[in-house]
């Protein structure tokens, strides 16, 4: 099988550095990756139908899953492992994902808990999964109380992001996506409206790379990849997952646009600027009806980055950066304002 002009970002983490290949057909380059690292079996978590699910070109087992958050739950997580288990998958072994967002999470979790931490190779299939969620090692699951509340730093050995998955999506999945790339507009992305997707994934990819080579742990500069998440997050909950990921993240990250004019730290151009981009990728850019204002506040205060009070990601002089010990009144007006 030929694979065509293929981007290559390498996440640089010394000795668990690894590469994210992005393009067409990339996903056939997965045998070679499971020989480079030397595994001997595999077990192929796969939310994709059989003629999308690539074969790893050793002895494996395919498991299937089932994208979504109401399946992102450590009761997922326990049945992997057990099939992992029953499968008789050691250290020497790999864990293979294949799907959106959801499941490069749930399975990057389950290989990052499993014999205390088996190699994976990641294949996200959304175009969210390939702008963010599977690089970096971050895997998390949701509780009832919040989202991404349980979770383990695990890179992957190995990222395929094969841009031909992307002409099976529908639509809202593409919408889902450009959420998280709005949102790189603002964190040092620059403005990648109008680019190739291929361009567009790179782009948020080297962008991610090199900020998690910088903050592998998320003591600092890694909190601006959660830029337009705190409400996002919110309101993913809020709406039951009705509005998805990327499209949170939207209007999540107007909101910071608005908070960080509110709070003084960017002119009114700045603030109308995260309007403009949102808008310009198709997303929405106000809060959904109906979402109730208290619930939304008591959810932003069980967020994973608040230590201290209301905290969010926002833009200011020095760029974008953690700011806690937001005034209650301050995210009202912000949210009255949405």
């Amino acid at each position: 099988m030929t694979v065509r002009h293929t981007e290559r970002v390498e996440v640089d983490l010394g000795d668990r550095a690894y590469p994210v290949l992005i393009g067409p057909g990339v996903r056939h380059r997965l045998p070679a990756e499971v020989a480079r690292i030397g595994a001997r079996r595999a077990v192929v978590v796969s939310a994709r139908p059989p003629e999308w699910t690539p074969d790893p070109g050793v002895p494996h087992r395919v498991v299937p899953a089932r994208d979504g958050e109401h399946d992102k739950t450590l009761a997922t997580v326990a049945a992997l492992c057990r099939e992992f288990a029953d499968f008789g998958l050691t250290r020497a072994d790999v864990v293979v994902s294949c799907g959106g967002g959801t499941t490069t999470d749930v399975v990057g979790l389950a290989a990052g808990l499993y014999h205390r931490g088996v190699a994976v190779i990641h294949l996200p299939t959304s175009l969210l999964a390939q702008v963010d969620a599977s690089v970096g090692g971050k895997t998390a699951v949701n509780l009832p109380e919040g989202k991404n509340l349980v979770g383990v730093y695990w890179q992957p050995r190995a990222v395929l992001c094969d841009t031909e998955h992307l002409s099976t999506l529908p639509e809202v999945e593409r919408r889902n996506g450009y959420g998280e790339i709005a949102r790189a507009h603002f964190i040092g992305a620059g403005d990648l409206r109008g680019r190739s997707v291929t361009a567009q994934i790179t782009a948020c990819v080297a962008l991610k790379a090199r900020v998690v080579a910088a903050d592998e742990r998320d003591a600092g500069l890694r909190h601006i990849l959660n830029y337009g998440h705190t409400l996002g997050h919110a309101l993913e909950r809020a709406t039951d997952f009705r509005l998805r990921h990327g499209e949170a993240v939207g209007v999540g990250t107007v909101f910071a646009g608005r908070l960080a004019g509110l709070l003084g730290r960017i002119p009114a151009g700045r603030v109308d600027e995260h309007r403009e981009v949102v808008a310009g990728y198709g997303l929405d850019t106000a809060l959904p009806a109906g979402v109730d204002h208290d619930d939304l506040l008591a959810l932003m205060r069980r967020d994973k980055k608040s230590t201290s009070g209301l905290s969010f990601v926002l833009d200011g002089p020095a760029g974008p950066e953690l700011v806690p010990d937001v005034p209650e009144q301050a995210v009202r007006a912000a949210l009255a304002r949405m």
